[in-house]
Protein backbone atom coordinates (compact mmCIF):
# COMPACT_ATOMS: atom_id res chain seq x y z
CA UNK A 1 0.00 0.00 0.00
CA UNK A 2 1.59 3.28 -0.95
CA UNK A 3 1.84 6.19 1.49
CA UNK A 4 -0.89 8.86 2.28
CA UNK A 5 -0.89 11.83 0.26
CA UNK A 6 -0.83 14.62 2.59
CA UNK A 7 -1.17 18.53 1.26
CA UNK A 8 -0.22 21.68 3.09
CA UNK A 9 -4.00 22.21 2.90
CA UNK A 10 -6.68 21.42 5.26
CA UNK A 11 -10.38 21.75 6.55
CA UNK A 12 -10.51 25.71 6.32
CA UNK A 13 -8.54 26.04 2.63
CA UNK A 14 -10.32 28.04 -0.13
CA UNK A 15 -9.90 27.18 -3.41
CA UNK A 16 -8.52 30.24 -4.33
CA UNK A 17 -5.56 29.46 -1.59
CA UNK A 18 -4.91 25.86 -3.58
CA UNK A 19 -4.28 27.84 -7.21
CA UNK A 20 -2.14 30.44 -5.58
CA UNK A 21 1.30 30.62 -7.57
CA UNK A 22 -0.47 28.11 -10.19
CA UNK A 23 -0.68 28.81 -13.75
CA UNK A 24 -3.13 27.30 -15.98
CA UNK A 25 -2.68 29.22 -18.66
CA UNK A 26 -3.34 26.90 -22.69
CA UNK A 27 -5.30 24.41 -20.46
CA UNK A 28 -8.81 23.64 -20.85
CA UNK A 29 -11.56 22.75 -18.05
CA UNK A 30 -15.43 21.67 -17.94
CA UNK A 31 -16.88 22.01 -14.70
CA UNK A 32 -20.24 20.07 -14.60
CA UNK A 33 -22.59 22.26 -12.32
CA UNK A 34 -20.35 24.96 -13.17
CA UNK A 35 -23.08 27.92 -12.19
CA UNK A 36 -24.44 26.78 -8.35
CA UNK A 37 -22.38 25.99 -5.21
CA UNK A 38 -18.83 24.60 -5.49
CA UNK A 39 -19.45 24.21 -8.95
CA UNK A 40 -18.97 28.54 -8.89
CA UNK A 41 -16.24 28.31 -6.48
CA UNK A 42 -14.07 25.64 -8.86
CA UNK A 43 -14.87 28.12 -12.09
CA UNK A 44 -13.26 30.90 -10.11
CA UNK A 45 -10.26 29.19 -9.10
CA UNK A 46 -9.94 27.57 -12.42
CA UNK A 47 -10.39 31.11 -14.22
CA UNK A 48 -8.30 32.69 -11.89
CA UNK A 49 -5.08 30.48 -12.75
CA UNK A 50 -5.53 31.07 -15.93
CA UNK A 51 -7.88 28.07 -17.50
CA UNK A 52 -10.22 28.38 -19.94
CA UNK A 53 -13.32 27.17 -18.69
CA UNK A 54 -17.00 25.74 -19.92
CA UNK A 55 -19.60 25.64 -17.38
CA UNK A 56 -21.64 22.23 -18.53
CA UNK A 57 -24.88 23.92 -16.64
CA UNK A 58 -29.08 22.55 -17.26
CA UNK A 59 -29.88 26.57 -17.09
CA UNK A 60 -27.85 28.10 -19.35
CA UNK A 61 -28.79 31.52 -18.54
CA UNK A 62 -28.13 31.00 -15.04
CA UNK A 63 -24.63 29.98 -16.39
CA UNK A 64 -24.01 32.63 -18.32
CA UNK A 65 -25.00 35.22 -15.30
CA UNK A 66 -21.97 33.27 -13.42
CA UNK A 67 -19.97 32.95 -16.30
CA UNK A 68 -20.28 37.19 -17.36
CA UNK A 69 -19.69 37.69 -12.93
CA UNK A 70 -16.33 35.48 -12.94
CA UNK A 71 -14.72 36.86 -16.15
CA UNK A 72 -15.14 40.01 -14.51
CA UNK A 73 -13.92 39.76 -11.14
CA UNK A 74 -11.11 37.31 -12.52
CA UNK A 75 -10.10 39.25 -15.81
CA UNK A 76 -10.30 35.68 -17.63
CA UNK A 77 -12.60 36.25 -20.88
CA UNK A 78 -12.57 32.75 -21.26
CA UNK A 79 -15.46 31.13 -19.52
CA UNK A 80 -18.05 29.55 -21.69
CA UNK A 81 -21.13 27.55 -21.51
CA UNK A 82 -22.89 24.54 -23.16
CA UNK A 83 -26.22 22.76 -22.21
CA UNK A 84 -25.93 19.58 -20.38
CA UNK A 85 -28.56 17.56 -18.30
CA UNK A 86 -27.33 14.80 -16.57
CA UNK A 87 -30.44 12.78 -16.69
CA UNK A 88 -30.63 13.00 -20.36
CA UNK A 89 -28.03 10.67 -22.18
CA UNK A 90 -29.37 12.83 -25.63
CA UNK A 91 -27.84 15.44 -23.79
CA UNK A 92 -24.92 14.28 -22.76
CA UNK A 93 -23.91 12.66 -25.74
CA UNK A 94 -24.83 15.87 -27.99
CA UNK A 95 -22.63 17.70 -25.38
CA UNK A 96 -19.52 15.38 -25.78
CA UNK A 97 -20.45 15.23 -29.59
CA UNK A 98 -19.69 18.83 -30.03
CA UNK A 99 -16.72 19.11 -27.84
CA UNK A 100 -13.58 19.68 -30.02
CA UNK A 101 -9.52 20.16 -29.18
CA UNK A 102 -7.83 18.78 -26.26
CA UNK A 103 -9.84 18.88 -22.68
CA UNK A 104 -6.91 18.68 -19.76
CA UNK A 105 -9.76 18.61 -16.84
CA UNK A 106 -13.15 17.26 -15.94
CA UNK A 107 -14.71 18.11 -12.76
CA UNK A 108 -17.83 15.92 -12.71
CA UNK A 109 -18.80 17.99 -9.98
CA UNK A 110 -23.24 18.16 -10.77
CA UNK A 111 -25.25 16.33 -8.60
CA UNK A 112 -28.74 15.85 -6.81
CA UNK A 113 -29.40 14.78 -3.19
CA UNK A 114 -31.94 12.78 -1.15
CA UNK A 115 -34.48 12.95 -3.99
CA UNK A 116 -37.84 11.79 -3.79
CA UNK A 117 -38.10 8.02 -5.25
CA UNK A 118 -37.86 9.65 -9.22
CA UNK A 119 -37.30 7.89 -12.09
CA UNK A 120 -36.26 8.66 -15.64
CA UNK A 121 -37.59 8.22 -19.09
CA UNK A 122 -35.36 4.69 -18.72
CA UNK A 123 -36.77 3.36 -15.57
CA UNK A 124 -33.40 4.18 -13.48
CA UNK A 125 -33.58 5.69 -10.18
CA UNK A 126 -32.57 9.42 -10.57
CA UNK A 127 -29.66 9.89 -8.16
CA UNK A 128 -28.03 6.60 -9.66
CA UNK A 129 -28.70 8.29 -13.27
CA UNK A 130 -27.66 11.58 -12.79
CA UNK A 131 -24.90 11.14 -10.21
CA UNK A 132 -23.16 8.13 -12.27
CA UNK A 133 -24.60 7.15 -15.61
CA UNK A 134 -24.60 10.60 -16.29
CA UNK A 135 -21.07 11.46 -15.62
CA UNK A 136 -19.73 7.99 -17.04
CA UNK A 137 -21.32 8.39 -20.56
CA UNK A 138 -19.81 11.63 -20.35
CA UNK A 139 -16.57 10.75 -19.15
CA UNK A 140 -16.53 8.03 -21.49
CA UNK A 141 -17.86 10.09 -24.49
CA UNK A 142 -15.17 12.76 -24.05
CA UNK A 143 -12.08 10.16 -23.30
CA UNK A 144 -10.50 10.95 -26.90
CA UNK A 145 -10.15 15.07 -26.03
CA UNK A 146 -9.11 13.86 -22.65
CA UNK A 147 -6.40 11.15 -24.05
CA UNK A 148 -4.95 13.91 -26.21
CA UNK A 149 -3.14 15.86 -24.00
CA UNK A 150 -2.99 13.73 -20.61
CA UNK A 151 -5.46 15.13 -18.32
CA UNK A 152 -7.46 14.80 -14.58
CA UNK A 153 -10.49 13.78 -14.28
CA UNK A 154 -12.22 14.69 -10.47
CA UNK A 155 -15.46 13.08 -9.42
CA UNK A 156 -16.81 15.19 -6.53
CA UNK A 157 -18.18 12.29 -4.32
CA UNK A 158 -19.35 12.67 -0.46
CA UNK A 159 -18.99 10.99 2.61
CA UNK A 160 -22.74 9.73 1.80
CA UNK A 161 -20.85 6.90 0.44
CA UNK A 162 -20.83 5.71 3.66
CA UNK A 163 -24.53 4.89 3.83
CA UNK A 164 -24.25 2.14 1.39
CA UNK A 165 -22.27 0.09 -1.34
CA UNK A 166 -23.68 0.15 -4.40
CA UNK A 167 -26.36 -2.75 -4.21
CA UNK A 168 -25.81 -4.70 -7.68
CA UNK A 169 -28.93 -6.68 -7.07
CA UNK A 170 -31.39 -3.93 -6.97
CA UNK A 171 -29.48 -0.63 -7.96
CA UNK A 172 -33.04 1.04 -8.93
CA UNK A 173 -34.99 -0.26 -5.88
CA UNK A 174 -37.03 -2.20 -7.72
CA UNK A 175 -37.33 -4.60 -5.44
CA UNK A 176 -36.91 -2.94 -1.83
CA UNK A 177 -38.09 -0.16 -0.33
CA UNK A 178 -36.77 3.03 -1.31
CA UNK A 179 -34.75 5.07 0.71
CA UNK A 180 -33.27 8.40 -0.48
CA UNK A 181 -29.72 8.36 1.65
CA UNK A 182 -29.13 4.62 0.23
CA UNK A 183 -29.82 5.91 -3.02
CA UNK A 184 -27.38 8.92 -2.56
CA UNK A 185 -25.41 6.79 -1.04
CA UNK A 186 -24.64 4.46 -3.40
CA UNK A 187 -24.34 6.39 -6.18
CA UNK A 188 -21.67 8.38 -4.57
CA UNK A 189 -20.10 5.24 -3.94
CA UNK A 190 -19.84 4.84 -7.67
CA UNK A 191 -18.16 7.92 -8.50
CA UNK A 192 -15.09 6.88 -6.18
CA UNK A 193 -15.33 3.51 -7.83
CA UNK A 194 -15.05 4.61 -11.36
CA UNK A 195 -11.77 5.96 -10.42
CA UNK A 196 -11.11 2.56 -9.15
CA UNK A 197 -11.57 1.11 -12.40
CA UNK A 198 -10.60 3.90 -14.30
CA UNK A 199 -6.87 3.71 -13.14
CA UNK A 200 -6.48 0.09 -14.90
CA UNK A 201 -7.91 0.77 -17.32
CA UNK A 202 -6.53 4.19 -18.62
CA UNK A 203 -3.02 3.84 -16.96
CA UNK A 204 -1.20 3.54 -20.15
CA UNK A 205 -3.42 6.70 -21.80
CA UNK A 206 -1.94 9.94 -19.11
CA UNK A 207 -5.66 10.17 -18.00
CA UNK A 208 -6.04 9.71 -14.20
CA UNK A 209 -9.41 10.11 -12.25
CA UNK A 210 -9.62 10.70 -8.54
CA UNK A 211 -12.63 11.16 -6.35
CA UNK A 212 -13.53 14.02 -3.38
CA UNK A 213 -15.42 14.87 -0.44
CA UNK A 214 -15.94 18.58 -0.20
CA UNK A 215 -17.38 19.08 3.60
CA UNK A 216 -20.79 19.66 4.91
CA UNK A 217 -21.58 22.68 2.62
CA UNK A 218 -25.50 24.20 2.46
CA UNK A 219 -26.08 24.89 -0.80
CA UNK A 220 -29.15 24.39 -3.47
CA UNK A 221 -27.83 20.39 -2.98
CA UNK A 222 -30.13 19.84 0.20
CA UNK A 223 -33.19 21.23 -1.57
CA UNK A 224 -34.88 18.33 -1.43
CA UNK A 225 -34.31 17.92 2.55
CA UNK A 226 -36.91 19.30 5.32
CA UNK A 227 -35.04 21.36 8.02
CA UNK A 228 -35.44 18.54 10.35
CA UNK A 229 -34.42 15.81 8.36
CA UNK A 230 -30.97 17.98 7.12
CA UNK A 231 -30.64 18.77 11.19
CA UNK A 232 -30.37 15.61 11.95
CA UNK A 233 -28.34 14.26 9.33
CA UNK A 234 -25.56 16.44 10.28
CA UNK A 235 -26.20 15.33 13.68
CA UNK A 236 -25.18 11.82 12.14
CA UNK A 237 -22.71 12.62 10.21
CA UNK A 238 -20.77 14.88 13.34
CA UNK A 239 -21.06 11.41 15.24
CA UNK A 240 -23.26 13.23 17.56
CA UNK A 241 -22.03 16.45 17.83
CA UNK A 242 -22.50 19.48 15.42
CA UNK A 243 -21.32 19.14 12.30
CA UNK A 244 -18.47 22.09 11.19
CA UNK A 245 -19.91 23.32 7.91
CA UNK A 246 -17.39 24.62 5.32
CA UNK A 247 -18.33 27.65 2.90
CA UNK A 248 -18.56 27.09 -0.68
CA UNK A 249 -14.86 28.65 -1.22
CA UNK A 250 -13.69 25.80 1.20
CA UNK A 251 -15.55 23.20 -0.13
CA UNK A 252 -13.99 23.70 -3.51
CA UNK A 253 -10.61 23.30 -2.13
CA UNK A 254 -10.38 19.52 -2.19
CA UNK A 255 -11.54 20.12 -5.91
CA UNK A 256 -8.93 22.38 -6.68
CA UNK A 257 -6.08 19.89 -5.10
CA UNK A 258 -6.91 16.94 -7.21
CA UNK A 259 -7.16 19.21 -10.12
CA UNK A 260 -3.56 20.81 -9.78
CA UNK A 261 -1.34 19.14 -7.08
CA UNK A 262 1.75 17.77 -8.25
CA UNK A 263 1.21 14.97 -5.29
CA UNK A 264 -1.41 13.39 -7.22
CA UNK A 265 0.22 13.04 -10.44
CA UNK A 266 -0.05 10.15 -12.22
CA UNK A 267 -2.56 8.56 -9.11
CA UNK A 268 -5.97 7.46 -9.68
CA UNK A 269 -8.76 5.43 -7.66
CA UNK A 270 -7.86 8.13 -4.77
CA UNK A 271 -10.08 9.52 -2.34
CA UNK A 272 -9.47 12.96 -0.42
CA UNK A 273 -11.18 14.73 1.83
CA UNK A 274 -9.81 18.11 3.78
CA UNK A 275 -7.26 18.55 1.09
CA UNK A 276 -5.49 15.29 2.13
CA UNK A 277 -6.09 11.33 1.19
CA UNK A 278 -8.96 9.97 3.24
CA UNK A 279 -8.31 7.60 6.03
CA UNK A 280 -10.23 4.19 6.11
CA UNK A 281 -13.66 4.63 7.80
CA UNK A 282 -13.81 3.89 11.32
CA UNK A 283 -17.59 2.17 10.92
CA UNK A 284 -19.34 5.80 11.62
CA UNK A 285 -20.47 8.69 9.06
CA UNK A 286 -17.84 10.78 10.37
CA UNK A 287 -15.31 10.84 7.76
CA UNK A 288 -12.78 8.02 5.60
CA UNK A 289 -13.76 6.06 3.09
CA UNK A 290 -15.37 2.75 3.13
CA UNK A 291 -13.34 -0.24 2.33
CA UNK A 292 -16.03 -1.30 -0.07
CA UNK A 293 -15.77 2.17 -2.32
CA UNK A 294 -12.38 0.98 -3.16
CA UNK A 295 -12.90 -2.90 -4.01
CA UNK A 296 -11.47 -3.43 -7.35
CA UNK A 297 -13.91 -6.09 -8.13
CA UNK A 298 -16.94 -3.99 -7.31
CA UNK A 299 -14.80 -1.28 -9.46
CA UNK A 300 -14.52 -3.12 -12.81
CA UNK A 301 -18.29 -5.00 -12.11
CA UNK A 302 -19.26 -1.40 -11.73
CA UNK A 303 -17.47 -0.65 -14.99
CA UNK A 304 -18.69 -3.74 -17.31
CA UNK A 305 -22.62 -2.82 -15.90
CA UNK A 306 -22.79 1.02 -16.92
CA UNK A 307 -21.66 0.26 -20.27
CA UNK A 308 -23.94 -2.83 -20.74
CA UNK A 309 -26.65 -0.46 -19.39
CA UNK A 310 -25.83 2.40 -21.01
CA UNK A 311 -25.13 0.52 -24.28
CA UNK A 312 -21.37 2.31 -24.94
CA UNK A 313 -18.97 0.54 -26.60
CA UNK A 314 -17.03 -1.91 -24.36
Amino acid sequence: MSERIMTPFGFETTALEVVEGVDLSGRRAVVTGGASGIGVETVRALAAAGAEVTIAARDVEAGQRVAASLAEATGNKNIFVAPLELTSQDSVKEFTRSWSGPLHLLINNAGVMATPLTRTQEGWELQFATNHFGHFTLTLGLFDALRAEGARVVNVSSAGHLSSPVVFDDIHFERREYDRWQAYGQSKTANILFGVEAGKRWAGEGVTMNALMPGGILTALQRHITPEALAERLRLRGGGKPLQLKTPEQGAATTLVLAVSPLVEGRSGLYFEDCNEALPNSGDMTGGVASYALDPEAAAHLWTLSEETLKLPA
